[in-house]
């Protein structure tokens, strides 16, 4: 019969072999794959490790964090990265081997490095920014012109938030007493729902897009843990292609996310983010009261340059008004002058033609036709022309040249 061992002599070996080939401890770097904390306060986790081609696992393992140790090291670990202790990070953990008889093979965590983790995500980071550019999408929120006076705006935040209220309070309370009409689309601010979240208040918002000026994502105070949810690839991909400017005050002072890279503006709070609209109103005050200088010195000069035209004007009036005077002289001096031309001239004419018409008077006169032998006979005061008229016995009257002779009619021919 051949010799066997019972399956716990053989996970004693294997435990005793581990122990004495494997040093105390050692750095691993791996990519948690589930995280679970249970009742007692310790944290169960799976480290994997993925092909860097074809994303399939090559290699998996079971780790524990002890409630002692995951109780310092989980806040050290998200203070130092902004990133929560959660699925999906790349870490670099200090782990020490353990296998036991029952429960296998495990890695129990001692410590890790934040640094490790911090420099994948900036990769992340860097990756998706590159993405992005490659696209041909990276700046095209930061290329739309913001509107001179962005007055009707587009909020993105938690109603409960502390950092919106502070945002709202800002605005209404300015101390120019500006404007502004604030619309909240409500939207996750942290946790895993934040992207799916946010890109439905952008869909919303752009359903809109003609009523606002200016998208705001605001989230304000929470856990730096938080900041990863911004970098996701989809939720900037919108961002960077909305067609509204989007400001962006997420409430951390330190890091930026790959959503403040592709905002047309980024700060780092909610009342910075309200400072930066006041900011723009007071711009366009300034220009609104610039403007209105430059027009009242337009106006200014303009009535200075008119005056001066109608004080040359009035000036010019008599001198006009002389020359007028004098040209309306000289033609009125002119017109007498050929007028009395042309009546003395008519009235020679006119006088040529009365000579004519008395020298032909004259002529017909009867006294020259008496002249030339010719006598003028009349019968009762009145010319006879007609011998007809006159019967035997009437007495007519004869006058010649010289003298009258009367005669009685005695006989007459017709």
């Amino acid at each position: 019969m051949q010799q066997s061992l019972s399956l716990y002599d053989l996970n004693a070996l294997v435990r005793r072999s581990l122990e004495q080939c494997l040093p105390d401890a050692c750095w691993v770097q791996a990519e948690l794959s589930n995280v679970r904390v249970n009742n007692s306060g310790h944290c169960y986790v799976e480290f994997v490790q993925k092909d860097p081609r074809s994303n399939a696992l090559v290699a998996k393992a079971q780790g524990i964090i002890w409630a002692n140790v995951f109780h310092m090291l989980k806040p050290y670990f998200e203070e130092a990265t902004g990133q929560a202790f959660a699925a999906g990070i790349k870490v670099l953990v200090q782990v020490q081997v353990s296998f036991h008889e029952l429960y296998g093979y495990s890695l129990l965590v001692q410590d890790i490095d934040p640094d490790y983790t911090l420099g994948d995500l900036a990769r992340r980071r860097r990756e998706i920014l590159q993405q992005l550019e490659a696209e041909g999408v990276l700046t095209l929120n930061k290329e739309l012109p913001m509107p001179l006076l962005p007055q009707r705006v587009a909020v993105i935040s938690s109603a409960t938030a502390a950092g919106y209220g502070d945002f709202c309070h800002q605005l209404r309370h300015n101390a120019q007493g500006y404007y502004f009409r604030v619309e909240l689309f409500p939207a996750v601010m942290q946790g895993d729902r934040v992207e799916g979240s946010v890109l439905s208040a952008l869909d919303a918002v752009n359903a809109r897009r003609d009523e606002f000026d200016v998208v705001v994502i605001i989230r304000g105070g929470g856990a730096t843990s938080d900041l990863a949810c911004f970098d996701a690839y989809l939720l900037a991909a919108a961002c960077a292609q909305f067609p509204l400017p989007i400001l962006t005050g997420i409430g951390h002072e330190r890091d930026d996310t790959v959503l403040d890279a592709v905002a047309h503006v980024s700060v780092k709070t909610p009342t910075a983010a309200a400072e930066y609209l006041i900011a723009r109103a007071d711009e366009a005050a300034d220009r609104l009261q610039t403007l209105a200088s430059r027009l009242r010195e337009g106006v200014k000069a303009r009535l200075s340059e008119a005056r001066r035209r109608l004080n040359d004007c009035r000036k010019g009036i008599p001198v006009v008004a002389f020359r007028r005077l004098s040209q309306a002289r000289l033609s009125l001096q002119t017109a007498r002058h050929g007028a009395e031309r042309a009546a003395l001239s008519s009235l020679t004419r006119q006088r040529h033609r009365l000579e004519l018409f008395g020298q032909r008077l004259a002529d017909a006169s009867p006294e020259k036709q008496l002249a030339r032998g010719y006598s003028l006979t009349l019968k009762d005061g009145r010319v006879v022309k007609d011998a007809s008229l006159l019967q035997a016995g009437d007495g007519i009257e004869t006058r010649l040249q010289r003298g009258t002779v009367w005669s009685v009619v005695g006989k007459k021919q017709v």
